[in-house]
């Protein structure tokens, strides 16, 4: 990962943490379906994301976030390298295959 991709990502974790330990879970889901974009390339980047909105999941009791983050985690861990949906911002919400368009302040990183 390069160090501005790196840092991005990092900037995003730490905002998700921040609104996570404030029980604002719905900007901390945000800041993860951000770092889930610069951060699907990479195997441990990746399924770091899928494992804090599991977390998140199971914070919120929602069934569906917990079920399908742990069919995301699996994933990231063997298809990060292989094929990944640009853009897709991870969460149980949207289709695990569609790509989706990035924030252009996201995509900057990931030239």
């Amino acid at each position: 990962m390069k160090p501005a991709l790196k840092l991005a990502f990092q900037a995003e974790m730490a905002a998700a943490n921040r609104y996570y330990q404030h029980a604002q879970y719905s900007d901390c889901f945000y800041h993860l379906e951000r770092a889930h974009i610069l951060g699907q390339s990479f195997v441990i980047a990746h399924t770091q994301s899928h494992w804090w909105m599991l977390k998140l999941g199971y914070k919120t009791k929602n069934k569906k976030e917990i079920l399908g983050q742990i069919a995301r985690i699996i994933a990231a861990m063997l298809f990060s390298k292989i094929w990944i949906p640009k853009g897709n911002t991870g969460g149980s919400n949207v289709n695990p295959f569609k790509p989706m368009a990035i924030p252009d302040d996201l995509a900057q990183h990931l030239k």
